[in-house]
Parts: structure tokens; C-alpha cells; sequence
């Protein structure tokens, strides 16, 4: 059993148009809602591939009502914590070269009731756990500190920890000893302070989050695919994509690390093949088996170091 953290759920709603057109009326030829949330879409991801997994979320409002509702069509066992406000909707405008253009809300805000009330359900779901993945930026009204609190508490259980975050939350996470963290090109250049131009320079950021506190590091290079640090194992792999809308395809790449359960150079293949099918999907549409490509994906221990980046997260 894999468990999900989401403190700060969404509703995804995708708006396709022919041309975004700034000041002006824009028609939809297409809208899609998804349930969101880096947590939940991991979670989601999983559920699609048959793996046990268990999505705790921080759910109020009507809005939290279809959250729940949209997850329980795809047969995602949720456990909801209820929360003074409403679920946030997030929205994403595509045009036709997939471009998108993100409209994100911050979010209700999560008082200290609920954001204890969400940390206790976390742990009494813990024990057993293959992972828990804590993902997602925090709601208004939690501390930068909270995501590291919940690491601490979930290593003396010795519960393997997975975190995805960004901001000072992912600083203080590290700083707390996750067994994997899942940066991408932005969050290694906000941890290390300057621009990072090619794949040497990403494995360089990364390893100064493994100095930081993390085990493996597991980063999304958006079309440059990802690189692996750590424990784990060193190593870099990409696939072809056809890119549609890139949203959670770093959460569907995390999903497929830790649906081999083993790690290593075979794990960094399934999760490049679950990123790029995601990349192609349309909305933040989750691959499902027949969508992936593991054929295409192309992997080598050995770093390319020179090699720059598409600047493409």
C-alpha cells in the first residue's frame, strides 16, 4: 500500500483554444475537469495500474464533495479530512502548440485543527505503508515547517517517505531526512540559488539536495526527461514525446519510480515512460497502461554531463 498526502487539493479545470488571445474573447473548443493535486495525481496514477494506494486529502466545500466524487469513479480509496474552506480550482488554457497557461488559486485556508486532524490521519494510515508520498505546495495557514514535522514523525515509524514540494517547505523537508525527493529543473534552482544550463549542473543541484538531507533524488527534466542520484543509483534517461499538456506528468513520472518498488535503473525507466505518456495526454490525464511506451525510453548510467537543457520543467 502506497499513501498519499495532499494538503492542498484542486480541481483542474483544462480549457483547449485555437489562440489565446490577451485582453480579448476566448472560445473553448474543449473543457475537461480532472481531480488535482500532486498528491492525488500520483495516487490517481497508481490506482490506473492496479497498485494499492490510499489518497488523504484536505477536502471542504462542494467542491471537495466532486473531488471525492471524481476520485471514487476511478476507484481511488480516499480519506477525507475535512477543512474550514473549499477545495481551490485550478485553471490551465492550451492552444494548439501546447502552449499552456496556468491560473492557479492558493488555496483555502487549512487551520491548525485541520492541519492536525490531516497529520493524525496520515500517521494512523502509515503503519505498513510500502511509501508515503507527501506532494503538493501548502494551503494558506500552514507553517513552512509542517511537510518536515510529518517526515520526522513518519521515519520513527520507519516508513519509507517520498516528498515533492517546492519553496521553503521543500528546503525544511529535506532538511528532515526523506527517503526520496522529486524535484524539477525550478525547485533545484530555487534550492541552489543560480540557473542550471545543463544535465551536469542538474546532477550537481541534486546532489547538494542529497547533502541537504535526501537519500535519492529523483528529478524531472521536463523534455529532457530525468536523472536519478542517491541510493538508488546513478542515472539519466529520456523519451519522445508528443507533448499535449505537460501538467502532472511529474506526478505520473514519481508514480511510475515507485510503482517498481526496487529502485534503481529500472525504476528511472518506468517513471520516464509514465512521465512522457502523461506529457501526451490531454488535460492532467493520468497514462494508463496502454499508454506507455517503456520501448522508447532510452537510459544510460553514464551522465551526459555537457548536454543543455530544453528549459522545459
Amino acid at each position: 500500500m502506497i499513501v498519499t498526502v495532499t494538503a492542498n487539493p484542486s480541481l483542474d479545470r483544462t480549457v483547449q483554444v485555437r489562440k489565446l488571445v490577451r485582453g480579448g474573447l476566448n472560445r473553448a473548443s474543449s473543457i475537461r475537469v480532472d481531480p488535482g493535486g500532486k498528491g492525488i495525481n500520483v495516487a490517481r496514477a497508481l490506482a490506473l495500474h492496479g497498485v494499492a494506494v490510499r489518497a488523504v486529502v484536505a477536502a471542504g466545500g462542494i467542491e471537495g464533495e466532486q473531488l471525492v466524487a471524481l476520485l471514487a469513479g476511478i476507484s481511488v480509496d480516499v480519506v477525507r479530512v475535512p477543512a474550514v474552506g473549499p477545495v481551490r480550482i485550478n485553471m490551465s488554457v492550451v492552444e494548439p502548440d501546447a502552449t499552456v497557461t496556468k491560473f492557479n488559486e492558493p488555496g483555502a485556508l487549512l487551520d491548525a485543527r485541520d492541519a492536525r486532524a490531516l497529520a493524525d490521519a496520515v500517521l494512523r494510515l502509515a503503519d505498513g505503508a510500502g511509501w508515503v508520498v507527501i506532494a503538493g505546495s501548502l494551503p494558506p495557514g500552514v507553517d513552512s515547517t509542517y511537510y518536515a514535522g510529518l517526515v520526522r514523525a513518519l521515519r520513527a515509524f520507519g516508513v519509507p517517505v517520498a516528498v515533492d514540494t517546492s519553496g521553503p517547505a521543500l528546503r525544511e523537508a529535506v532538511r528532515a531526512g526523506p527517503e526520496l525527493v522529486k524535484p524539477n529543473l525550478r525547485e533545484l534552482e530555487e534550492i541552489v540559488g543560480h540557473s542550471i544550463t545543463t544535465i551536469g549542473d542538474a546532477a550537481a543541484a541534486s546532489d547538494e539536495l542529497r547533502e541537504l538531507g535526501a537519500g535519492t533524488v529523483l528529478a524531472s527534466l521536463g523534455a529532457d526527461g530525468a536523472l536519478l542520484r542517491g541510493h538508488d543509483g546513478d542515472g539519466y534517461a529520456e523519451a519522445p514525446v508528443t507533448a499535449q499538456n505537460a501538467v502532472g506528468a511529474g506526478d505520473a513520472l514519481l508514480a511510475g519510480y515507485l510503482s517498481e518498488g526496487c529502485g534503481g535503473l529500472p525504476a528511472l525507466v518506468t517513471a520516464v515512460a509514465w512521465g512522457a505518456a502523461a506529457a501526451s495526454l490531454p488535460g492532467s490525464a493520468m497514462p494508463q497502461p496502454h499508454d506507455l511506451r517503456p520501448d522508447l525510453v532510452r537510459v544510460d548510467s553514464r551522465m551526459p554531463w555537457d548536454r543543455r537543457l530544453q528549459r522545459d520543467p
